[in-house]
């Protein structure tokens, strides 16, 4: 429950989706601990809010499949090893977050029973209605699905009310606001226009499996403190997509 002084939140359960170079900080491969503690943080704040969390993590800091298949690897090959950088992660934000306190799962599309669960849906629920937060690992356990995607699947799985995008900028924006000064930042956006226009938010899949799910995606930036509790309450600066 929250407080009498707690500001009322939007959404009661939502995904989180990070990309693998967000847990890098400023060095240009692997995991950066005080990044990853960061990041905890903000889970943290809003997980203190009452907020049923999951969380999705990219790889791409450790292991880009599609990186991988360019240098002449084979794609599935290449993407199953994206996947396993994935856990990796996964499992650096667990140890972050039970440091500080908060009751973590890894849940993994590919079994691997020593270091993780494997993806049973009605468990996952149940670790969400206990207030653990969830982070789903190695994307949807099969190649040539991005982890955007697997976020995508796992919220409308779980039943989340909306998926939280954390990037390196405050919303979508009609150009590239680093290159471009004159980029406008759209409040909210359609799926379709995400589509049409190419806007880069998610992949197309993710985007189109979002749409048909009615699951809002609410982009904003990781780098911004006291970012993802803000939206929450209401606050900051974000870009939502919806129908």
């Amino acid at each position: 429950m929250t407080g009498e002084n707690e500001p009322t939140v939007k959404y009661k359960r939502v995904l989180l989706k990070i990309s693998g170079e967000a847990l890098m900080g400023d060095q240009s491969y692997g995991l950066h601990p005080p990044t990853v503690e960061r990041i905890a943080l903000e889970v943290k704040s809003v997980h203190d809010l009452g907020v049923e969390i999951s969380m999705v993590i990219g790889g791409g800091n450790i292991f880009r499949g599609l990186q991988g298949s360019a240098q002449g690897m084979e794609r599935t090959t290449a993407d199953y090893m994206g996947m396993l950088a994935t856990v990796m992660n996964a499992l650096a934000m667990q140890a972050a977050l039970e440091g500080l306190g908060v009751f973590t799962r890894v849940i993994s599309a590919i079994p691997m029973d020593q270091v993780c669960e494997p993806y049973i849906r009605r468990r996952a629920v149940r670790h969400l209605e206990k207030k653990r937060v969830c982070i789903f690992a190695a994307g949807t356990g099969n190649p040539y699905f991005t982890t955007d995607t697997a976020a995508t699947l796992r919220a409308s799985e779980m039943g989340c009310e909306a998926i939280f995008k954390g990037t390196k900028v405050d919303g979508v924006y009609d150009k590239d606001p680093k290159k471009h000064a004159d980029a406008k930042r759209y409040e909210t956006v359609t799926y379709d226009e995400v589509l049409q226009k190419h806007l880069g938010v998610m992949d197309a899949s993710a985007i189109a499996l979002a749409r048909d799910n009615n699951l809002p995606i609410i982009v904003f930036s990781l780098d911004e403190p006291g970012g993802f509790k803000g939206i929450l309450s209401g606050q900051g600066t974000y870009t939502t997509v919806v129908g």
